[in-house]
């Protein structure tokens, strides 16, 4: 994460970090804060160019604020987006300005338990921690099944979106991961690949078929020697 730092002559500061916040990204925002001049007034964050904030990005509001108590200035943190601001909504935080709720939470009732209060911190915490997992393997199952689709358009002449929906037809026939199946076409595209499990194998075969238009009849008399079309190979990938 990189941050942008802009001061005016009211002595207001906009700060706009770049990137993800992870791991290290607090220490980033705190390195910039520091480094803002005397007789600062005010600090604005933008998260607007924020792609991605696990929960160890959430640090960065406690240095943020922080930083307000210490030197006793307004600080804001807005422009919340996509994927961040679906973790605020998890976290049970305000999604315009974290720092600054427009609506306070209500008070928890002096009978409420402890116990019941760490029990709900916690559930809360998983489900972050849950969310952000699965968004990570989203983000690295990206390259595996770009290529498989790249596969499926140059041997069945299909489209982006044909491609795709073989893929999860084929996933959703055999009941395996759509990453799994996009890799058993990648593997498949090597001239000595294992051919995928029987399931997965007719699976493909079954969503090819239905989701490509059939290949043209030969021309009468014109012969063939034999090989496959693509839609049938043993590796259930498409090989020609």
């Amino acid at each position: 994460m990189t941050v942008d730092v802009r001061t005016f002559p009211d002595g207001r500061a906009v700060l706009r970090p770049r990137g993800e916040l992870v791991h290290g990204c607090a220490r980033t925002l705190a390195k910039a804060l520091a480094g803002l001049p005397e007789g600062t007034t005010r600090v604005d964050l933008d998260l607007a160019l924020v792609t991605f904030m696990d929960t160890a990005g959430l640090e960065l509001l406690d240095v943020l604020d922080g930083y307000g108590r210490a030197r006793l200035v307004p600080v804001t943190a807005t422009g919340w987006t996509g994927q961040p601001l679906r973790i605020l909504e998890l976290a049970g935080l305000d999604t315009a300005d974290p720092l600054n709720p427009a609506v306070p939470g209500p008070p928890v009732p002096a009978t409420r338990a402890a116990s019941a209060v760490a029990v709900e911190r916690a559930e809360r915490l998983r489900q972050l921690q849950q969310e952000v997992a699965q968004l990570r393997q989203a983000i690295a199952s990206r390259p595996v099944i770009d290529q498989a689709r790249g596969i499926l358009m140059a041997a069945h002449a299909c489209t982006p979106q044909q491609a795709w929906d073989i893929l999860r037809e084929a996933s959703q026939r055999s009941n395996t991961k759509l990453r799994t199946v996009a890799a058993w076409v990648v593997e498949g595209a090597r001239p000595d690949a294992p051919a995928p499990p029987p399931a997965l194998r007719h699976a493909l075969r079954a969503a090819i078929a239905r989701t490509t238009p059939p290949a043209p009849a030969p021309a009468p008399g014109g012969g063939s020697d034999g090989g496959d079309n693509g839609s049938g190979s043993d590796n259930g990938s498409g090989r020609g």
